[in-house]
């Protein structure tokens, strides 16, 4: 493609609203530009590295017997009704009217709409195991949509889905889909963590995230110092070290706080399927609501407010019956700590949790912190942050239940249809991609999924013997490469400034020895720069593609 005669708007400046570094250079590189908050178009460039993320993702799918289709992004709420979602999803699910005053979604997701396809024509077990998938656009109406393509409101996604008859078979997809995630990963060029995962609103229990490490990650990932251990740090289990003091138990009484975090107690009120919920911590701890959900086996939970804590007259040493009761493993050697109860603004000491507080049960229920041992036992805690790319989840029946997408057995018994569901943010990675590969002066593309491999520029395009050996060299690699030829008539500074802004894996400069047969070629990677003559460019090209 000659440079003349496409669309790459450069920018020299930066725009205001962008703050990251893959925001900022996508725009100031013509990749892409913004519509409306959260919505932006992708550009040439863009979309031709969009394509490449795309051609990767269905080789890689494909490899696993993965069949693709495409759905509607319309989808009609009765199928969100089937399954309770329409009312639980949240404020993120964009909902219209047709002219008819028929309620509808904007596609945030596809679990209902793949379950409606497949629950009349995969009814006998002879037809499974069978997976799906899709690569589309999905929208959810975020709040605050910010970070460019990290996080906004209209998204391209990989969203597949498997079908089984036990629980057996979808735990071998499973792997098989973990396997292949890891390899589209890979092959992009990211440098990632798979990490245990919470489920959320999807449902279903065993799930992994991949995360892409980035500092401007909204994700925090734990993971061990001395294994290949990562967990989301919702989801880190924390090993209770904590052994129980040798001490009589002393009378509970009012009186000072001490200073001591290990003996000291904390509190947090929730509300969960309109019960209320008294979680206890250490005070050096953090609750983790999350862990908390998951033990209550409910899909949200819900902090109480100062007024509804006073409206329901909440006493930690004498609750009512009906108020579920719930402890961090931590708390269960506390021996005569201490407790300030915000409702009377009173210090207790001498607080002793079985004895004096109704707790009946201890969980993990806190966040875990660096320097914690690992749950895998091997070396302690560090934390890094982290851009979700990808996740695979083990639906189990929650949508065929719901959907009475059930199957006859090899016995002749109904049974519902066991699910998994695996995604990708195609366009995510994009920005991933290009957050993980820059420099102070523009992009890096891997080969693997760069615009173009090679970038040729005419030093001065005026110039008869460099633009006929420019243009020779364009029509020699355009064979075997993906070549984008500068021809423009721009000063050399405006040209090599933008190339690297645009960050082709390799730039070939024809200059003033042009005559001799003599060019420059960089590699884009690390600035190493080798003049040569014209023959010898076939092995380095390929030497540094390759490499």
């Amino acid at each position: 493609m000659k440079q003349s005669q496409m669309l790459i708007p450069t920018l020299k400046e930066t725009p205001a609203d962008a703050e990251i570094a893959s925001h900022q250079l996508l725009l100031r590189a013509g990749f892409m530009r913004q519509n409306a908050s959260g919505i932006y178009s992708y550009l040439p460039l863009g979309f031709r590295v969009l394509q490449k993320i795309e051609t990767i993702v269905r080789e890689e799918m494909n490899r696993t017997g993965a069949q693709e289709l495409l759905m509607p992004a319309i989808q009609p709420a009765e199928l969100w009704h089937e399954t309770g979602r329409w009312d639980v999803y949240g404020p993120e699910l964009m909902r219209l009217k047709d002219r008819h005053n028929r309620d509808f979604a904007l596609g945030a997701t596809h679990e209902e709409l793949i379950t409606s396809n497949v629950r009349d024509e995969l009814s006998t077990y002879k037809k499974l195991p069978m997976t799906l998938y899709q690569i589309q656009t999905k929208y959810r109406d975020e709040k605050r949509p910010r970070f460019g393509l990290l996080r906004g409101r209209e998204f391209i996604m990989k969203d597949a889905y498997s079908f089984h008859a036990d629980q057996e078979d979808l735990d071998k997809q499973y792997q098989i889909m973990y396997d292949a995630y890891t390899k589209v990963f890979e092959r992009c060029g990211l440098d990632f963590r798979a990490v245990i995962a919470d489920s959320g609103a999807m449902g279903g229990k065993d799930t992994h995230e991949f995360q892409a490490l980035a500092s401007v990650g909204e994700d925090m990932i734990a993971y061990s110092d001395s294994s290949d251990y990562a967990a989301n740090i919702e989801m880190a289990e924390v090993l209770t070290a904590d052994e129980r003091p040798n001490e009589d138990l002393l009378p509970l009484t009012e009186g000072e706080n001490n200073e001591q975090q290990n003996r000291s107690l904390n509190y947090v009120c929730f509300k969960a399927n309109e019960k209320l919920v008294v979680v206890y911590v250490r005070r050096d701890d953090e609750i983790n609501d999350v862990k908390v959900k998951n033990v209550l086996e409910v899909d949200m939970i819900e902090l109480l407010s100062d007024q509804e804590k006073q409206a329901a007259g909440l006493d930690p040493f004498h609750l009512d019956s009906e108020v579920i009761v719930l402890a961090d493993n931590g708390v269960k050697n506390i021996v005569n700590g201490t407790l300030h109860v915000e409702e009377t603004n009173k210090d207790y000491i001498n607080v002793n949790p079985e004895r004096d507080l109704s707790i009946k049960s201890f969980y993990d229920l806190r966040f875990i912190k660096e320097g914690d041992p690992s749950p895998d036992g091997k070396g302690r805690i560090k934390f890094a942050r982290g851009i979700e790319v990808g996740q695979v989840f083990k639906l189990g029946t929650k949508y065929s239940e719901a959907m009475n997408a059930v199957f006859l057995d090899e016995n002749g018994r109904t049974k519902p249809l066991i699910m998994g569901c695996y995604g990708i943010g195609v366009s995510r990675t994009l920005s991933a991609i290009a957050e993980q590969c820059h420099d102070e002066k523009g992009l890096i593309w891997p080969v693997s999924v760069a615009p173009f491999q090679l970038h040729i520029i005419a030093v001065n395009s005026k110039n008869e013997e460099q633009m006929a050996l420019a243009n020779r060299l364009y029509e020699q690699f355009g064979t075997r490469y993906e070549v984008l030829l500068d021809d423009r008539k721009e000063r050399a500074g405006v040209k090599f400034a933008e190339s690297d802004l645009i960050g082709c894996p390799i730039r070939i400069t024809v200059g003033k020895k042009a005559e001799d047969g003599i060019v420059e070629l960089k590699v884009r990677r690390n600035g190493e720069v080798i003049e040569c003559q014209v023959n010898e460019l076939d092995q380095l090209i390929d030497a540094h593609l390759k490499d």
